[in-house]
């Protein structure tokens, strides 16, 4: 009997999910469909009942759902509790089980792009928003050594360095300072909406101080590279995009539905070809 396997959120029309994960389970000869359900927040309390009713096998979390669904879960996961967000729900013996694999698919798209583990290296994140939680939180969970945190208000970094269940070294930056201490680093990551659209040509900090054998990642992927991007390619650093990380956050939760881990390369493309083969 073929499962079902979906994708909640509100809006849900603009998911590229149900396209990767559908060309995996093609792919792999796996006799499963994957569907978007649109769910405003009124319902949500209501649909994931239904949704075990009629024998969902899994599904993905998107905006606004992802906190408020953990007490509707049957179980939530230590690291998704900490990070205080869910994006993958697991089913499990009748119960509900909620992940979050987007500090873990960003790290596997990272290690790939570095060419090696990244956990011994200088790290700065830009930004203290949920992408730099779940982020901050995992490379803390790995073991990373040093994590800093750079933010416009002191008090979300501060929060976010406060509530870190695991042990990772860590110094909270203004922007400013960042920008004067950027030689020290060895990877920065760009965690904030700055540089998508409309604002595609500004930048969270300028690079004047960056090594040029510093790597950065910007987790934006549309435009495919941000301004702050540019720069650090104009002084030698090497970029990443969002992208990589879009792919691998979704192929852990396909690992964690069947047990097989899909092609992030063919899970990259299909976001690309959804996007009309460029990001923009």
């Amino acid at each position: 009997m073929k499962k079902l396997y979906g994708v909640i959120g509100d809006p849900i029309g603009h998911s590229m999910s149900p396209a990767m994960h559908n060309d995996a389970f093609e792919t792999l000869e796996i006799d499963a469909h994957y569907h978007p359900f649109h769910i405003k927040g009124e319902e949500l309390a209501t649909a994931i009942p239904g949704m075990k009713a009629i024998g969902i096998s899994g599904f993905n979390v998107t905006v606004p759902h992802k906190t408020a669904i953990m007490p509707l879960l049957d179980e939530v996961d230590p690291l998704a509790k900490a990070i205080g967000a869910v994006n993958t729900v697991v089913r499990s013996q009748n119960r509900y089980i909620g992940y979050n694999t987007d500090g873990e698919g960003f790290i596997r798209g990272l290690n790939e792009e570095y060419g090696s583990s990244v956990l011994d290296k200088q790290i700065l994140i830009i930004g203290a928003g949920g992408a730099a939680r779940a982020i901050y939180y995992t490379l803390g969970q790995q073991g990373a050594v040093r994590v800093d945190l750079a933010n416009r208000t002191a008090e979300k970094a501060e929060q976010l360095k406060s509530r870190c269940p695991y042990p990772v070294e860590t110094a909270l930056l203004p922007l400013a300072d960042a920008e004067e201490k950027l030689g020290d680093y060895d990877i920065i990551i760009q965690t904030t909406s700055i540089g998508m659209s409309p604002k595609v040509d500004e930048s969270p900090v300028h690079l004047a101080n960056i090594r040029p054998d510093a790597f950065l990642s910007d987790i934006i992927y549309n435009p495919a590279e941000t301004a702050i991007m540019k720069e650090a390619k104009l002084r030698g650093a090497r970029v990443q995009n969002g992208l990589r990380m879009f792919a691998f956050q979704g192929a852990l939760a396909f690992e964690k539905w069947t047990g097989v881990l899909p092609d992030p390369d063919r899970m990259e493309k299909i976001v690309l070809d959804k996007l009309g083969g460029k990001t923009c």
